[in-house]
């Protein structure tokens, strides 16, 4: 295929990194499960470490696997590169190391992904790095927290576990006037729902463990950039410090975005239905999905992404007790951390992927103790509810 980038978002999906093997003429990618390659001569290898030959060296400095999904993801997200990551919080540290320095300032969203948060507040700090969470959904509170060093706004929309959505334009506008640049963890949305460096931000990462590998079998993650400058600076930090992928690790999840768009239409519808029945049941004290009209910001929701995703956050009437007695009872959904799979998993945030935050920081970014989150899959909607109704039965 001549561009691929001129196709719709389901041909690319499938075709985005997809060559047929030179060598064979396999249709689907090779794992080039190798540490090293062969050289033909002394200078061909001279001219690959010198830059002037861009053919393989070593796996940690480039692989055609890891190669392909890449150049898939990079498709997908509109960026002009990417860079695969052993898992996605090598992701968010080949960010923040590539972009951050002793002095700098990062404004954050308050209910960022747990570990996301805490290696600024309690690993970069300690090399001069200051960081500000606030409720990103009011950009005029990112406005107030930029600094003179503030050097990157850190968004996450829709935010984990509150799902609550920022307005990705608008804070990328106030950022840039800053000099600040702007990334986005796209995790919950996948590029099949939101894009945003289409909406101005500079680079997007992803844990590719959730909804772009899909099968609760790898862990991997992946930062794309929208320039050229930003995707150099990001590789020579990234392979410099070795949080790189292996080439199985890639084919998996190359292989695992094929039926992306698949899974998340039904997986999204699924999720809509079970909001719809949550919302209305009497042991429910309230419900937090995009897609529902009764979401605060609904309309940013239908601007900006393309559904309402395939998480639900909801609250159960009798508090923290009672939503483990919902967690503990149910049967199809998996009381498990993570999300994105083909099957439903359920968790209480608090005490599990945000535990490391204080109670007030938990309190003030809206992660309650009644907040149940559930990862809705692909089984029959019907059973996922008929699940849920005797699980809320039992409290």
């Amino acid at each position: 295929m001549k561009d691929v980038r001129k196709k719709r978002l389901a041909t690319q999906i499938i075709h985005a990194g997809q060559h047929p093997d030179p060598a064979t003429g396999a249709v689907s990618t090779p794992i080039y499960q190798t540490s090293t390659f062969a050289f033909r001569s002394a200078d061909e290898g001279a001219a690959r470490f010198a830059g002037r030959d861009k053919g393989y060296k070593y796996t940690r400095l480039g692989n055609p696997t890891v190669a392909a999904l890449e150049e898939c993801v990079a498709t997908l997200e509109g960026g002009c590169g990417a860079i695969g990551a052993a898992t996605g919080m090598a992701a968010v540290n080949a960010v923040y190391l590539a972009f951050l320095k002793a002095g700098d300032h990062v404004v954050g969203t308050d209910a960022l992904y747990g570990p996301s948060r805490l290696i600024l507040e309690n690993e970069y700090s300690r090399f001069g790095v200051a960081a500000t969470f606030v409720d990103t959904s009011d950009v005029a509170n990112v406005a107030a927290a930029i600094r003179p060093e503030t050097k990157l706004v850190y968004l996450e929309s829709p935010a984990n576990p509150t799902l609550k959505l920022t307005d990705i334009a608008a804070c990328a506008e106030v950022a840039h006037r800053a000099g600040a640049l702007v990334v986005v963890d796209n995790t919950f949305a996948s590029p099949v729902l939101q894009r945003p460096l289409d909406l101005g931000a500079d680079v997007v990462l992803h844990s590719m463990t959730k909804f772009l590998n899909g099968h609760t079998d790898v862990v991997a993650g992946i930062v794309v950039a929208g320039r050229e400058e930003h995707l150099a600076r990001l590789r020579q930090v990234h392979l410099a410090t070795g949080g790189t992928m292996d080439p199985h690790q890639a084919w998996l999840v190359l292989r695992g975005i094929k039926t992306l768009g698949l899974r998340m239409e039904r997986a999204q519808a699924n999720a809509l239905a079970v909001a719809r029945f949550l919302e209305g049941h009497p042991k429910v004290s309230w419900v937090r999905y995009p897609g529902l009209a009764s979401h605060p910001q609904h309309d940013l929701a239908q601007r900006q992404m393309k559904g309402g995703g395939a998480i639900v956050s909801f609250g159960v009437a009798g508090g923290l007790a009672a939503g483990k007695t919902v967690i503990e009872t149910v049967e199809i959904a998996t009381l498990a951390v993570s999300l994105g799979g083909v099957e439903t998993l359920i968790e209480h945030p608090a005490s599990m992927t945000h535990a490391g935050m204080s109670r007030p920081e938990r309190e003030a970014a809206g992660i309650s103790d009644d907040l149940v989150r559930i990862a809705v899959g692909c089984e029959d909607v019907e059973d996922l509810i008929d699940d849920l109704g005797r699980a809320l039965a039992a409290v």
